[in-house]
């Protein structure tokens, strides 16, 4: 993408969860300028299994309560999976799920898993992986889109982090997918019928497919005003820092697009 994603800080390994997707070998779709909308667009990329996820949103978030024009700033969710095809077995502890998936023994993986609930732990989250459930999260982003479309996407990703990785929920069940959507704000009928469906799987292969495009294979992948992207849960300075940074560019009209 010409022009665009200076990485500041990429702790890709220790700071995000990798792929295990084969990576798409696309051309970079070039950005554009365009006239300036009313809000900077600070866009997404994540998994709601993915720990550093639910990390990077909270480092952001953080970041967004010390910037000052935090009112013209708009998150957008995009969808990203981990895991594609995965199946659902509530019998496989997430400890196993990992050394199977990166070859490691289960010593190792647990010895990962301590390491992401420590840092969780310091910023205020108390991750459960004795009690995750895996689970393919391809439904729960459909979930995503719709509460997209009512503006609730913001809810309905906190919740579903809170269900996968405190909680202990099955994010491939319906009835908890229901349960998560109706408490984000989503009328439960609705729902109930677009789970049922296959609606908004398109925009979550639009999502998935413009990831490849732009050769993202770890979540979380921040990507500010269409010019610096953050890859991982990078500090809340660095997030504060590029916001800074890249609105001060948008402010004055260079506002990039796809």
């Amino acid at each position: 993408m010409k022009h665009l994603l200076s990485i500041l800080l990429a702790g890709i390994t220790a700071l995000s969860c990798n792929s295990t997707a084969q990576p798409v070998n696309k051309q970079k779709p070039e950005t554009k300028m365009t006239a300036k909308p009313e809000k900077m667009k600070v866009e997404v990329w994540s998994d709601v299994v993915c720990p550093f996820c639910y990390l990077g949103k909270n480092h952001y978030e953080n970041a967004l309560q010390k910037f000052a024009d935090a009112n013209n700033v708009e998150l957008i969710w995009h969808s990203f999976q981990l895991y594609p095809g995965l199946h659902t077995d509530v019998k496989e502890s997430s400890y196993e799920h990992i050394a199977k998936m990166k070859g490691i023994s289960l010593e190792q993986s647990k010895r990962m898993h301590e390491g992401a609930v420590n840092m969780a732990a310091a910023s205020g989250l108390h991750y459960r992986f004795d009690k995750t459930i895996v689970a393919n999260s391809y439904n729960a982003h459909r979930l995503v889109q719709m509460a997209k479309q009512h503006g609730l996407a913001n809810e309905a990703e906190e919740l579903l982090f809170k269900a996968y990785l405190i909680e202990g929920k099955d994010l491939n069940d319906m009835a908890t997918l229901t349960q998560i959507g109706k408490e984000a704000g989503l009328p439960e009928n609705e729902v109930k019928t677009m789970l049922a469906s296959n609606k908004f799987a398109a925009q979550v292969d639009a999502d998935i497919a413009e990831a490849a495009q732009l050769r993202i294979n770890g979540v979380p992948f921040f990507i500010f005003n269409r010019r610096y992207a953050v890859s991982g849960a990078q500090p809340v300075d660095t997030f504060l820092h590029t916001l800074q940074r890249s609105y001060e560019e948008w402010s004055k009209g260079n506002v990039h697009e796809k």
